[in-house]
């Protein structure tokens, strides 16, 4: 046998040390894995070495139902884990929760008939699947889809799967609720057994809450009907377990201060920024574009230039917010937790599908500051849950009380616009120590990034985006407290304070954390992403283009027309460019009134400003009187393919805007009233008529 050399024994060595790292899987040296460790986290569907088979996982974990959930903003999202919790505490179902792009759903066809899918799913822009949920809308809606069993459409390939589903939508969009319809439809197309009809929650009603729990008891009724459930006194049973940790501080390197992933604890943030790990932005300009007392519009420079970020014109930017200062410390103050703010907890899912919402370990003040939306709208069903800690017999009955009577919770609560903490205070002022920090954990939608429409040009400045937003203030009659501010635009409005040299900013009586955690966004940063969006202008810069944009509904078209304006100053042809804007007064709210005079000059004859005043006179004057007033040119426009767009108010301007158009269409080419409004929906369904919109 011949002799091996040192090259053969280091090769054999290391063929040893790979078989062992095989079959062991690590088992020796393997070290747990935070979730929260990359840039990555939670952004590219199920995590490395997690199977995308649901009904693998279901058996791994011993589940029966499974509720899947398409969400945009985590409302959606919320719902699912409250529908969850609630199968579980009521009737004993073994639930977990599924974001639809974490598994694959070709196997669908082997869901037995002893489980149930549940899908709660919001429509969004013009009736599209949200982010999470396109791959899963595209398969079950599809004409070419195939299961593993081979079956497909004409086939009924999922006829032992039970669902039940709930949409979220606005009426005052044009495709309300689309997205639950079509699944709707779709599974049912397939063979699936319908259990319950579909619900559907209306956020431009406000009805939204009060939907999902008219249509849900009727759904429990007939579910537990089909599987045999026995419905039993619903006992809270903690998702997450929460372990104070003495043996921590605050100023241990480990513990998370509100940094969203382990990068950005170690201060190696690095990208692709995104929705799940924003990049720490410069403000580098900040200013007022009011010109009144008492209101505040600002207009903001997010230098993106050392990122891998981009953008196009009429894309949106999202601005992750801090929590007010005011407001955490009420939180805390009400829950008895003011001593104990800064120490350390770990959160652990008590299931194996839980996923903790925010890295630990971390603070109560952190998680309440950075992760938890605690200025949010509260539910009748959350309130109810809480009554069992009440601090004593009569607050107990109040909350049971606001809990089943959906009118007095409206006069007490939803009117008023409470947030929790506000609900506890106003049923009783002693500190609700009993209240588990789990349930509100669980209870209280994670803190969700604000989109704003980007009012810049991606051809004019690349590297530096502009946001133009009204700081929100909400004056409630009759209300103690009467004003609900917005959390992300007083935080702005900190930030632009502080850039122009106030030492503490204190925007409405409000406070923020504005140096981040450990001072990381110190020197006026903000955290950001982009989210790409199609509202665009034409490749074709000579085509024409319609805008009606008032108040900050103005910003998208700032960006338009500061584009159109540098191509006509490069030469190039550009089309007509007609903007419908409308403020209060032009001496008040008149956004980038002087910047108008200058993309005139660029653009000549080519642009053209329609100006709409509601308070410069006893007569109010709305841009859908200004754009019916000019109905000879903007027919015209349309008869040459003119793309018009909207952005701004949903639920009034909008669809007024849409009104008022297909009137415009009818009258000036004579057809009928109803023939106007098929040419306007045409005009949508080919992308003529775009909208960038909010209620």
């Amino acid at each position: 046998m011949a002799q091996l050399d040192t090259l053969d024994l280091i090769v054999l060595v290391a063929l040893l040390i790979g078989t062992a790292a095989y079959f062991t899987k690590g088992t020796y040296w393997g070290v747990p894995k935070d979730p929260y460790a990359t840039s990555f986290t939670n952004a590219n569907g199920a995590k490395a070495g997690k199977t995308r088979n649901i009904l693998e996982k279901m058996e791994e974990t011993g589940k029966n139902a499974v509720v899947f959930y398409g969400s945009q903003t985590g409302t959606a999202e919320d719902y699912a884990s409250r529908l969850a919790k609630e199968g579980s505490s009521r009737f004993g179902l073994k639930t977990m929760v599924a974001d639809l792009e974490d598994y694959d759903y070709e196997n669908l066809d082997t869901f037995p008939d002893d489980k149930v899918a549940m899908f709660v799913l919001a429509t969004y822009g013009e009736g599209e699947p949200t982010d999470n949920a396109v791959d899963f809308f595209e398969f079950v809606t599809g004409d070419d889809v195939s299961f593993s069993g081979g079956g497909g459409v004409g086939d009924t390939p999922l006829s032992n799967m039970k669902f039940v589903a709930f949409g979220l939508g606005n009426n005052t969009y044009e495709h309300y609720n689309a997205l639950v319809r079509k699944v709707n439809a779709a599974l049912i197309k397939l063979g699936a057994q319908r259990v319950s009809a579909a619900g559907e929650g209306d956020d431009g009603a406000g009805t939204m809450e009060e939907d999902f729990l008219a249509w849900k008891e009727p759904m429990w009724t007939e579910l537990a009907e089909k599987m045999n459930l026995e419905e039993r006194e619903a006992v809270y049973e903690a998702t997450f377990g929460i372990t104070e940790r003495e043996d921590l501080s605050p100023d241990t390197n480990e513990v998370y201060l509100g940094e969203p992933n382990k990068n950005h604890l170690e201060g190696t943030s690095k990208g692709p920024y995104n929705s799940h790990n924003p990049y720490i932005a410069p403000i580098v300009e900040s200013r007022e574009v009011f010109t009144v007392k008492g209101r505040n519009c600002l207009h903001m420079e997010i230098d993106v230039s050392r990122s891998n970020l981009t953008y196009q014109t009429g894309d949106h930017i999202a601005v992750w917010p801090t929590n007010a200062g005011r407001e955490v410390d009420r939180f805390l103050n009400i829950l008895g937790l003011s001593d104990r703010r800064h120490m350390v907890i770990s959160v652990k899912g008590l299931d194996p599908t839980a996923r903790v919402p925010f890295p630990t370990p971390t603070t109560y003040d952190a998680a309440i500051r950075y992760h938890m939306e605690i200025c949010g709208p509260v539910s009748r069903q959350f309130v109810a849950a809480l009554a069992a800690f009440a601090p004593n017999e009569d607050s107990k009955d109040e909350m049971a009380r606001l809990g089943e009577d959906k009118d007095y919770f409206k006069e007490k609560v939803s009117n008023r616009r409470l947030n929790i903490a506000q609900v506890l205070e106003s049923v009783c002022e002693s500190k609700w120590t009993s209240v588990p920090f789990s349930i509100m954990m669980e209870s209280i939608q994670k803190l969700q990034p604000r989109y704003y429409s980007i009012s810049s040009s991606s051809l004019v400045q690349k590297t530096k985006i502009s946001i133009t937003a009204v700081v929100e203030e909400v004056h409630i009659p009759g209300s103690k407290p009467n004003v609900v501010k917005g959390v992300t635009t007083n935080y702005l409005l900190a930030l632009k304070q502080k850039q122009h040299g106030e030492p503490d900013p204190d925007p409405h009586g409000l406070t923020y954390a504005i140096t981040g955690p450990r001072n990381k966004y110190d020197g006026c940063h903000v955290p950001v992403h982009v989210r790409h969006s199609n509202f665009k202008l034409p490749s074709d810069p000579s085509k024409p283009i319609i805008m009606v944009g008032p108040g900050s509904g103005v910003a998208p078209f700032r960006g338009f027309i500061q584009e159109r304006a540098a191509q006509a100053k490069a030469g190039e042809k550009v089309g007509k460019t007609i903007l419908f804007y409308g403020c209060r007064k032009p001496s008040e709210d008149f956004l980038y009134r002087d910047e108008w005079e200058m993309y005139k000059q660029a653009l000549g004859d080519s642009f053209e400003l329609f100006t709409a005043f509601s308070r410069e006179t006893s007569e109010k004057v709305y841009v859908q009187q200004r754009l019916a007033e000019q109905a000879s040119l903007v027919n015209e426009l349309l008869q040459q393919k003119a793309n018009f767009y909207v952005c701004g108010d949903a639920a009034n301007m909008a669809r007024e805007v849409n009104i008022v158009l297909g009137q415009i269409v009818a009258e000036r080419r004579g057809l009928s009233a109803e023939k106007g409004e098929e040419l306007v929906k045409s005009m949508r369904s080919s992308n003529q008529y775009q909208e960038d919109v909010w209620s």
